[in-house]
């Protein structure tokens, strides 16, 4: 259990990176920083995935058709859903819907793995609920706030946002139940394997992505600096820093984390990426949150706190 949330935990400070790049790149469209993410991932696989051929070898059809599907929805859609998020709303708001998934992939796991995990007490899991909501709303009540006060900015475009974010919230809700099961289904294989196995998949996916973006801007005239933007030095170096440390070796924590612990408290515990990237957006900004926004963080990390003490109950059949 405790080496099983220590990878969770390294997981989560290397998965909070990915939420500073758009910030970092606030020129480059989200589609382009998510391909160029993850093309850099596929190809740091590429030599791993040479070291590690014997165990690669092992797997089926069935499991790279099922590693495509991760890479597509856990990978590339999600970041870029949360990459044109951030670019719209700021980091604050994004991060702190994202920060909802522990509880939504609990509850998610709740319906649908309580034969094999266990049944959250729903009475129990109220309280929780009722602190990460009011702790959201704080936080965005406060960034609503700053955008009454800037006349230049634009509610519609926070708004859409949000909505991104949503979007985001319903790819990492299903990847990581869906990375879990295959997981559980293989206990006998790797997790550095199976995190090596995704990163090779994401490749031809990333690749193609790329190219299609680099045609359609082309064709569309839209005068962004082909092929890597008008900071090409500092867009290569930083996608490469996140797929190595947030892609590859984040997943790989990931990956660890899901053996050893049940899917309703591995998903809570992505609660360590959304502290982690609160934490580097706003050293990012060089200030501290406003109070409203420090008063909704506060409770966020309550609410998962508290459910992080509900256990499950016992499986039907399995109790004493």
């Amino acid at each position: 259990m405790g080496t099983g949330v220590l990878f969770a935990l390294a997981a989560g400070l290397m998965w909070g990176l990915v939420f500073v790049a758009p910030l970092l790149l606030p020129e480059y469209p989200a589609a382009l920083q998510s391909f160029g993410r993850y093309l850099a991932f596929g190809l740091i696989a590429l030599p791993l995935a040479w070291l590690d051929r014997a165990r690669l070898a092992r797997l089926t059809r069935a499991d790279w058709i099922e590693a495509a599907k991760l890479a597509a929805v856990g990978n590339i859609v999600y970041y870029l859903f949360l990459a044109a998020s951030i670019q719209r709303a700021g980091g604050a708001l994004p991060t702190m819907i994202i920060g909802t998934l522990p509880v939504v992939i609990s509850i998610t796991s709740n319906l649908r793995d309580h034969r094999r995990d266990g049944r959250l007490p729903w009475r129990r899991l109220a309280p929780s609920l009722a602190l990460i909501g009011a702790g959201i709303a704080l936080v965005n009540h406060a960034e609503l706030a700053a955008l009454r006060a800037d006349r230049q900015a634009e509610v519609a475009r926070y708004a859409l946002g949000a909505l991104l974010a949503l979007g985001a919230v319903a790819c990492w809700t299903w990847y990581p139940l869906r990375n879990a099961d295959w997981l559980r289904a293989h206990a006998d294989r790797s997790g550095s394997t199976w995190a090596t196995a995704q990163g090779v998949a994401t490749l031809p996916l990333a690749t193609a992505g790329m190219l299609g973006w680099w045609v359609w801007a082309a064709a569309s005239g839209s005068g962004f600096a082909w092929p890597f933007g008008p900071r090409p030095g500092f867009f290569v170096a930083l996608m490469v820093v996140i797929g190595l440390f947030a892609s590859w070796l984040g997943t790989l924590c990931w990956n660890q984390a899901s053996q050893r612990l049940p899917t309703t408290l591995v998903g809570q515990l992505i609660v360590f990426e959304t502290l982690a990237a609160l934490a580097y957006a706003f050293a990012w900004r060089g200030r501290l949150p406003e109070p409203a926004v420090a008063a909704g963080i506060a409770l966020l990390v309550a609410g998962v706190l508290w459910a992080l003490r509900v256990r499950p109950e016992p499986p039907v059949g399995h109790g004493a």
